[in-house]
């Protein structure tokens, strides 16, 4: 029989919702001498708007504008608004004089849409009012390229009104607003220090708040020890619990164990609670089994609940793969911590995974906590947890920093599929690139990804594509189809 899953269980933390402005508009000058198509235009518009309506976000609807005057009043208001995304529907020809200033004053990125009423006009019976409620393409280079001259980026959608093609970019676009609005606002806990050596997983935390408006709140290990310390008997069985009911038992843990890692989840509770934190990276090397190195062996299953709850808890100091598993959750993708295990050229996948924590959410079947003696290349013992991948479509998404110090988006689409897997208490997974696996692990070290990075279910490329986009930030993309012959 199926478990209760992690999203019945365990509650999603609440974050400020997505805001979307919308506005419409069109050429005043036609509604002189086209009474019927304004009616018709914003009967369009109602349409716009119950459809964004309808997705998980804020909507901030600041009406149709006619003329430069009224588009100087909703840039006014959608500035103060503060939109993560603001879309400028195109129902007709007007303007770029009635555009620009939206995009100005707001400094919030834009989405130019233009959706006609149907698939095509019915040539035989329309006249010329009829045909400009299809004329919302003809301003599209005119503003794009006025957005070019004025510095601003331009990004735009066309199609017609149910066209769920156009919607779908549309939807993209959202996604990567909730991405740019989940950063912004982010507080993202370090804990701890840097893995000894480990130069990429170095991060500089000015630049976190530079790029993406985050802010970083600096913890120290004993933060956790005096909220661990005031966790009672009744919390930790209640916690051991409601491990039972996520978690598959293995014999190999032990009791000891699996109390004392439920007794550090509920202090990581309250640590998230007391600082706010959206995420937060660790790692303390311990010695002769003081108290932080139990502390810090004991962080698994805590910080796997946690990133089931949306608040991505990782090891090894990766804030930027916080940040990426942050980000994919936000999207609905899961993403669980991962680095390179090994190539297997048999069946040409790379198999990949990590100790520590997981995404309950992206697990092909129940997850297990397996007793381990030792955490490779980390001191202390305990519980970890063990899944393989949902099998179908995956994205590997890392956050690089090149020399410049400026950060990029790195992504490659591959599909789990079945086979052997090692049972070390890793999250794991057999991915197929669609070509030599060697080829794929030289073509994304070129990126500069860093070793570890967020594996999210499904094909999602395209939804962080827009959302380095927004944040105004480089995407690189790794498919094996496109590599030259000569590579």
């Amino acid at each position: 029989m199926s478990r209760i899953s992690a999203t019945e269980l365990l509650p999603a933390k609440q974050r400020r919702a997505t805001r979307i402005g919308l506005v419409a508009g069109g050429l005043a000058a036609y509604w002189p001498q086209f009474p019927e198509l304004l009616p018709q235009l914003q009967r369009s518009s109602k349409y716009v708007t119950d459809r964004f309506t309808a997705l998980d976000v804020e909507v901030v609807d600041v009406g149709f504008i006619s003329d430069a005057q009224e588009a100087a009043v909703a840039a006014e208001k959608l500035r103060r608004a503060d939109c993560d995304l603001i879309v400028i529907f195109l129902t007709t020809y007007l303007t770029a004089s009635m555009v620009l200033p939206i995009a100005q004053r707001s400094k919030s990125p834009v989405l130019v849409i233009d959706l006609q009423p149907t698939e095509a006009m019915d040539h035989a019976n329309f006249d010329t009012g009829k045909w400009l409620a299809y004329c919302g393409q003809c301003p599209v280079p005119e503003v794009a390229n006025v957005f070019k001259r004025a510095g601003i980026e331009f990004r735009s959608v066309s199609g017609h009104l149910k066209d769920e093609r156009a919607w779908a970019r549309i939807n993209r676009w959202v996604n990567a607003a909730k991405v740019r609005a989940t950063l912004r606002h982010a507080r993202h806990g370090l804990m701890g220090h840097v893995y000894p050596g480990m130069l990429d997983v170095s991060t500089d935390l000015t630049l976190v708040s530079t790029h993406f408006g985050s802010h970083v709140e600096v913890l120290e290990f004993d933060d956790l020890r005096v909220r661990v310390d005031e966790v009672t008997d009744t919390q930790v069985t209640e916690r051991m619990n409601l491990a039972r009911e996520l978690f598959e038992l293995d014999g190999s843990v032990r009791e000891e164990d699996f109390a004392w890692g439920a007794k550090v989840s509920v202090g990581l509770d309250r640590l998230v609670e007391d600082f706010d934190l959206d995420s937060a990276a660790y790692y303390h090397r311990g010695l002769n089994g003081e108290q932080h190195e139990r502390l810090g062996a004991g962080m698994i299953l805590g910080s796997s609940l946690l990133t089931a709850r949306g608040i991505p808890f990782v090891g090894e100091y990766e804030l930027r793969t916080s940040l990426a598993m942050l980000a994919a959750h936000t999207i609905g993708a899961g993403g669980s911590f991962t680095e390179i295990q090994a190539l297997n050229f048999f069946d040409d996948v790379v198999e990949m995974g990590h100790d520590g924590p997981a995404h309950l959410a992206v697990s092909e079947r129940d997850p297990l906590l397996r007793g381990l003696g030792v955490y490779h290349g980390k001191r202390g013992y305990g519980v970890s947890v063990e899944f393989d991948v949902k099998q179908g479509p995956v994205t590997t998404f890392g956050i690089g920093q090149d020399r410049d110090g400026s950060y990029t988006f790195i992504t490659s689409e591959g599909t789990v599929t079945p086979g052997p897997l090692l049972a070390i208490g890793n999250t794991t997974s057999r991915v197929s690139f669609g070509g030599d696996p060697g080829e794929w692990v030289d073509e994304w070290s070129q990126t500069g990804v860093g070793h570890h990075w967020a594996l999210c279910v499904g094909h999602v490329a395209g939804d962080i594509h827009a959302a380095a986009s927004l944040l105004g930030i480089e995407h690189r993309h790794v498919d094996m189809t496109e590599l030259p012959k000569w590579r």
